[in-house]
């Protein structure tokens, strides 16, 4: 990541620090006499200031000018620099922490909206930025939940539109229970896992859905579907995703939606975001750029394109067709020119991963979202097209047909500093990460794989040594491989704090550290949501770091994440962020605030350490697998099914 960078900043740091010296023969006040004056300085003192510059570490002060840094030093220091500059010392953050802003590197904005502007009913309680949702820890909590959020609302035929039930830990749900609940108003319960839906009597009829409806579902579809129960999962639930997208996305509760995950956002301290894979869909794009693309955004939102609907579209004209997106995109959101998104095996979370060794004790499937062939072909186009390729990968044997094709592509056509990003990275063996390195790859990996799901799948699905030791980060820092984390929101709390903690100290739902030699560094956590993230983007020169010349995008902390206990980390406070200049501290009553977000409870810990077990018993259609179970490809599905709506 040392380029020219480098030397500009070094050129900007003399100028800067030259400024005494000049001014014995002329102030640099002369040079500009004859063009406009020299703009006005504020220079933020700190207790601390974390650079992630190598050449300059710390800091206590830092210089902007606009939306980009001047210069980095003690207070002392940049005032005495500044000469005949106007400049502003601003000391609010005096006794805190400032270090490079947050980057989100692996979103989903419309799923995530789905979920803030529901009635959350979870496992653990949720911090959101206008209200808390409490935790159901039982059967009896959940339905209690369920109708004191049906009394609440205010017209008998308002939708009831619930997110986060798991049966294994709030009991069997179906139509009659929540006919129960209410025989007016329509209920719609989307489970916690994504996946499934529930719906009540009055919802069916009115979204269309009856017998003859389902009898028309192709045969993988009508198995997963249960119309007396009102349950769809998998394949049912694809197959209702036209009625119920449409119906639960108003343009009103879509706009409520995203503004909500912004505000989760910025309560993060997320100073820039990215959705690999976005929609491609003009007009859903739109209707996320009417809350995204306002100037008062506290972040930018970037977007890669989905290669897999591209390419399976226009395998003929993939490249040109990728770039007619770039014009869809305006003020705080844009696309990343040569950067696409492809897709290799199945979702970790339904076990469809596809593995170099068998699954245990269970009907488990590994799956292609991309069948190789496929893959091997859109891969060509974009890697001969110049692109940066992001690849959506889980299992072992999945990657190894990803390695084999960047190989393959490397020999047949070399490029340098192809950064083709490994992405997700749950299941890996020591010797790929050997590849990665040698091939020149990178990884984006989601520590939350470990808290949630490493427990449950030591007994079931992969076995100690596979579950313990998913998402190898150790490894890849070891061998000086460029990392980044990300949390594929909604799949993983938005929360660069949280992955920072999932990532340092590997604690699993039970309490357990699992593969303890797979911590990484402090450090490392730090950048992997700051500089590495940026590196994965291709923004490392825009930011990532505090260094002169780059955007002024910092995050405010109380407590040092990096010196602090690493059992504290995830529970820093966060005053707020400045973003390409703004100030824009978090809106509370309070001075310093806590991430938002899910806070498991010790009740939570206990229910699911006793329940873990149980799980496949309890919801055996739950392994039942297509190479339409991740998170990603649901974003796609739900997108597709909105932009058709708004194309009518």
């Amino acid at each position: 990541m040392k380029s020219r960078l480098q030397i500009l900043n070094i050129l900007i740091g003399f100028i800067f620090f030259s400024g005494n010296a000049w001014s014995q023969s002329f102030s640099l006040q002369d040079i500009t006499k004859e063009t406009a004056p020299l703009p006005h300085v504020t220079i933020y003192s700190a207790k601390e200031i974390i650079t992630l510059n190598p050449d300059k570490p710390k800091a206590t002060a830092v210089a902007v000018v606009g939306k980009k840094i001047l210069a980095v030093g003690s207070l002392d220091e940049l005032k005495a620099a500044a000469g005949d500059q106007k400049y502003t010392v601003d000391n609010t953050f005096s006794d805190k922490v400032i270090i490079p802003g947050f980057i989100a590197q692996h979103d989903h904005p419309l799923l995530s909206s789905l979920a803030m502007m529901s009635e959350i009913i979870a496992i653990e309680d949720w911090l959101l930025p206008e209200k808390k949702a409490l935790a159901a820890n039982s059967k009896e909590e959940y339905r209690q939940r369920l109708n004191d959020a049906n009394n609440r609302l205010k017209t008998k035929d308002e939708l009831l539109f619930t997110w986060g039930y798991h049966p294994s830990f709030h009991g069997a749900l179906t139509r009659t229970d929540l006919d129960k609940v209410s025989s007016v108003r329509p209920i719609i319960v989307w489970h916690r896992s994504c996946h499934e839906f529930t719906l009540n009597s009055v919802a069916l009829k009115l979204l269309g859905i009856d017998e003859a409806f389902v009898n028309k579902f192709s045969a993988s579809a009508k198995e997963q579907s249960n119309f007396s129960e009102g349950h769809f999962w998998e394949q049912g639930m694809f197959a209702i995703v036209p009625k119920i997208v449409p119906y639960l996305a108003t343009p009103e509760r879509l706009q409520k939606g995203l503004e909500l995950t912004q505000k989760f956002y910025h309560s993060n301290g997320v100073t820039l975001a990215c959705e690999p894979g976005g929609l491609y869909s003009q007009q859903l794009q739109e209707a996320e750029n009417a809350v995204l693309s306002k100037s008062t955004s506290p972040f930018r939102f970037y977007f890669i394109p989905d290669g897999k609907s591209i390419y399976s579209l226009y395998p003929e004209s993939a490249v040109s067709e990728t770039e007619k997106t770039e014009g869809w995109y305006h003020g705080m959101t844009g696309m990343l020119p040569k950067e696409i998104k492809l897709f290799a095996d199945g979702a970790i979370y339904s076990l469809a991963m596809q593995l170099r060794d068998p699954y245990i004790n269970g009907k488990y499937k590994g799956e292609w979202i991309m069948n190789p062939d496929f893959f091997a072909k859109a891969f060509k186009v974009y890697w001969d097209a110049g692109y940066q390729i992001h690849v959506h990968v889980n299992g072992d044997a999945g990657l190894d047909m990803l390695l084999n094709n960047l190989e393959v592509n490397m020999h047949r056509n070399p490029r340098y500093d192809h950064r083709m990003v490994v992405v997700h990275f749950a299941v890996s063996a020591k010797d790929q990460v050997e590849r990665i390195k040698r091939l020149g790859a990178i990884v984006s990996g989601n520590p939350y794989y470990v808290t949630a799901l490493a427990d449950m799948y030591s007994k079931d699905g992969l076995g100690p040594e596979r579950a313990d030791n998913m998402v190898r980060m150790a490894d890849v820092e070891n061998a000086h491989i460029p990392f980044s984390y990300h949390a594929d929101m909604p799949m993983a709390p938005g929360q660069p704090l949280f992955l920072m903690d999932c990532g340092v100290n590997r604690i699993t739902k039970s309490g357990r550290v699992a593969g303890g030699d797979q911590r990484v560094s402090r450090l490392g956590a730090l950048k992997a949501v700051t500089l590495e993230a940026a590196y994965s983007l291709g923004l490392e020169k825009e930011v990532g770091s505090i260094e002169s010349g780059k955007l002024a995008n910092f995050t405010i902390l109380a407590d040092n994440p990096v010196t602090c206990m690493t059992s504290e980390i995830k529970d820093i406070s966060i005053w707020g962020t400045i973003h390409e200049g703004r100030v824009l501290p978090i809106k509370s009553t309070n001075d310093l605030i806590g991430r938002t977000g899910p806070i498991l409870n010790e009740k939570s810990y206990a229910v699911m350490s006793e329940l873990a077990a149980e799980h496949d018993h309890e919801h055996d259609h739950e392994k039942e697998h297509s190479d339409e179970n991740c998170v990603c490809t649901l974003n796609r599905i739900f997108s597709y099914a909105l932009s058709d709506k708004l194309n009518q």
